[in-house]
Protein backbone atom coordinates (compact mmCIF):
# COMPACT_ATOMS: atom_id res chain seq x y z
CA UNK A 1 0.00 0.00 0.00
CA UNK A 2 1.40 3.25 -1.02
CA UNK A 3 2.70 5.72 2.08
CA UNK A 4 -0.43 8.53 1.53
CA UNK A 5 -2.43 5.58 1.62
CA UNK A 6 -1.07 4.45 5.23
CA UNK A 7 -1.09 7.92 6.56
CA UNK A 8 -4.78 8.16 5.64
CA UNK A 9 -6.14 5.52 7.10
CA UNK A 10 -4.07 6.13 10.63
CA UNK A 11 -5.56 9.51 10.62
CA UNK A 12 -9.21 8.09 10.16
CA UNK A 13 -8.29 6.15 13.37
CA UNK A 14 -7.18 9.21 15.05
CA UNK A 15 -10.21 11.14 13.75
CA UNK A 16 -12.71 7.85 15.36
CA UNK A 17 -10.66 7.81 18.59
CA UNK A 18 -11.17 11.80 18.61
CA UNK A 19 -14.71 11.32 17.94
CA UNK A 20 -15.32 8.76 20.41
CA UNK A 21 -13.69 10.23 22.89
CA UNK A 22 -16.15 13.03 22.44
CA UNK A 23 -19.48 10.86 23.23
CA UNK A 24 -20.22 9.79 18.97
CA UNK A 25 -21.26 6.69 17.78
CA UNK A 26 -19.41 5.37 14.84
CA UNK A 27 -22.06 3.36 12.73
CA UNK A 28 -20.18 3.74 9.66
CA UNK A 29 -16.24 3.71 8.07
CA UNK A 30 -15.08 3.82 4.61
CA UNK A 31 -18.74 3.23 3.38
CA UNK A 32 -19.23 3.59 -0.33
CA UNK A 33 -22.31 4.55 -1.88
CA UNK A 34 -21.50 4.23 -5.59
CA UNK A 35 -18.66 5.97 -6.75
CA UNK A 36 -18.52 7.96 -3.45
CA UNK A 37 -16.77 7.29 -0.44
CA UNK A 38 -18.15 8.57 3.09
CA UNK A 39 -15.09 8.10 5.62
CA UNK A 40 -16.91 7.76 8.73
CA UNK A 41 -20.63 7.91 9.63
CA UNK A 42 -21.52 8.88 13.41
CA UNK A 43 -24.76 9.35 15.72
CA UNK A 44 -24.71 12.22 18.40
CA UNK A 45 -27.68 12.94 19.84
CA UNK A 46 -30.71 13.77 17.29
CA UNK A 47 -28.20 13.84 14.25
CA UNK A 48 -26.48 11.67 11.91
CA UNK A 49 -23.07 13.18 11.40
CA UNK A 50 -20.79 12.66 7.95
CA UNK A 51 -17.31 13.33 8.82
CA UNK A 52 -14.38 13.52 6.29
CA UNK A 53 -11.87 13.07 7.35
CA UNK A 54 -8.15 14.92 5.57
CA UNK A 55 -4.58 14.20 7.06
CA UNK A 56 -1.16 15.69 5.83
CA UNK A 57 2.21 15.25 6.89
CA UNK A 58 3.90 18.22 8.63
CA UNK A 59 5.33 20.69 5.79
CA UNK A 60 2.57 19.89 3.50
CA UNK A 61 -0.30 21.61 2.23
CA UNK A 62 -3.41 22.33 4.44
CA UNK A 63 -5.72 19.78 4.91
CA UNK A 64 -8.50 21.64 4.12
CA UNK A 65 -7.46 22.89 1.04
CA UNK A 66 -9.08 19.13 -0.46
CA UNK A 67 -12.62 20.19 0.86
CA UNK A 68 -13.50 21.42 -2.98
CA UNK A 69 -17.09 22.27 -3.63
CA UNK A 70 -17.17 18.99 -5.89
CA UNK A 71 -15.93 17.53 -3.05
CA UNK A 72 -18.79 18.62 -0.52
CA UNK A 73 -21.33 17.45 -3.47
CA UNK A 74 -19.87 14.69 -3.51
CA UNK A 75 -20.39 13.97 0.36
CA UNK A 76 -23.41 14.68 0.00
CA UNK A 77 -24.40 13.15 -2.80
CA UNK A 78 -23.33 9.81 -1.02
CA UNK A 79 -24.95 10.85 2.03
CA UNK A 80 -28.01 11.38 0.86
CA UNK A 81 -28.27 7.85 -0.96
CA UNK A 82 -27.04 6.44 2.82
CA UNK A 83 -29.83 7.89 4.44
CA UNK A 84 -32.63 7.27 1.78
CA UNK A 85 -31.33 3.72 1.64
CA UNK A 86 -31.25 3.35 5.59
CA UNK A 87 -34.34 5.27 6.52
CA UNK A 88 -32.47 7.41 9.55
CA UNK A 89 -34.96 9.86 10.77
CA UNK A 90 -32.49 11.78 12.22
CA UNK A 91 -30.82 15.29 11.24
CA UNK A 92 -28.19 15.44 9.38
CA UNK A 93 -24.58 17.23 9.49
CA UNK A 94 -21.46 17.34 8.04
CA UNK A 95 -18.21 17.66 9.64
CA UNK A 96 -14.51 17.97 8.86
CA UNK A 97 -11.72 16.87 10.47
CA UNK A 98 -8.46 17.95 9.18
CA UNK A 99 -5.10 16.21 10.92
CA UNK A 100 -1.43 17.33 10.12
CA UNK A 101 1.18 15.07 11.33
CA UNK A 102 2.17 11.49 11.78
CA UNK A 103 2.29 8.35 14.63
CA UNK A 104 5.95 9.02 15.11
CA UNK A 105 6.45 12.91 15.28
CA UNK A 106 3.01 13.62 16.62
CA UNK A 107 0.34 15.32 15.14
CA UNK A 108 -2.66 18.49 15.69
CA UNK A 109 -6.46 17.63 14.93
CA UNK A 110 -8.66 20.06 14.18
CA UNK A 111 -12.52 19.33 14.11
CA UNK A 112 -15.30 21.56 12.12
CA UNK A 113 -18.36 20.61 13.23
CA UNK A 114 -21.06 21.80 10.92
CA UNK A 115 -18.59 22.55 8.85
CA UNK A 116 -21.15 23.23 5.54
CA UNK A 117 -24.71 22.50 4.36
CA UNK A 118 -25.45 20.72 0.94
CA UNK A 119 -25.34 22.70 -2.17
CA UNK A 120 -29.19 24.19 -2.72
CA UNK A 121 -28.94 22.97 -6.20
CA UNK A 122 -29.45 19.44 -5.18
CA UNK A 123 -26.79 16.61 -5.35
CA UNK A 124 -24.78 15.68 -8.95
Amino acid sequence: MAQHNDLGQWGEKVAREYLITRGYTIIEQDTRKGHYELDIIAIKGNRIIFVEVKTRSAGSFDPLEAITPQKISRICSAANSFVIHYQYPHEVQFDIIAIVGNPETGYTIEHIPDAFTPPLRGYR
